[in-house]
């Protein structure tokens, strides 16, 4: 179907092709903001005042944040870990942020509600492409190129 001189059936194929591509740069940016929280809380990078005891809560969350973040940047383990990281963002959620206001905009949670639903898409999505787990189920290899 053309639409002027747009042929609408052919940006769809396009964007289609496109699609795993742009689901692993979500996913690796979305890792590498993730990552920047836990590295603020254990290792002081970059200085938010924020240095929790490793053994709290705010610790643990720590220690998720930068392995979690890791492992999704490399694409390993990404569902589990996708699934992991959603569940602490909504835990994160209703007991940091919710108690002080009703609406996120008021209380600050907003980004902890991004995490959450964006892990929880890429649970369901998967990786994308340039990832360990595709490399390791054999999809990260063009066919011509397998043996």
């Amino acid at each position: 179907m053309k639409k002027g001189n747009l042929d609408v059936n052919n940006l769809e194929a396009r964007l289609t092709e496109l699609s795993p591509y742009v689901l692993a740069i979500l996913r690796i940016m979305t890792a590498l903001l993730f990552m920047a929280h836990g590295t603020a809380k254990l290792f002081g990078f970059p200085e938010t005042g924020m240095s929790p005891p490793l053994l709290s809560l705010f610790g643990l969350a720590g220690v998720l944040e930068v392995v979690g973040g890791i492992l999704l940047v490399i694409g390993l383990f990404s569902r589990p870990v996708a699934f992991i990281l959603s569940g602490m963002m909504a835990v994160a959620y209703f007991m940091a942020h919710a108690p002080q206001n009703f609406y996120p905009i008021l209380n600050g949670g907003e980004s902890a509600i991004l995490f959450c639903f964006v892990f929880l898409y890429l649970v369901f999505a998967g990786p994308g492409a340039w990832s360990l787990d595709r490399q390791r189920a054999g999809a990260g290899v063009p066919s011509a190129l397998r043996a």
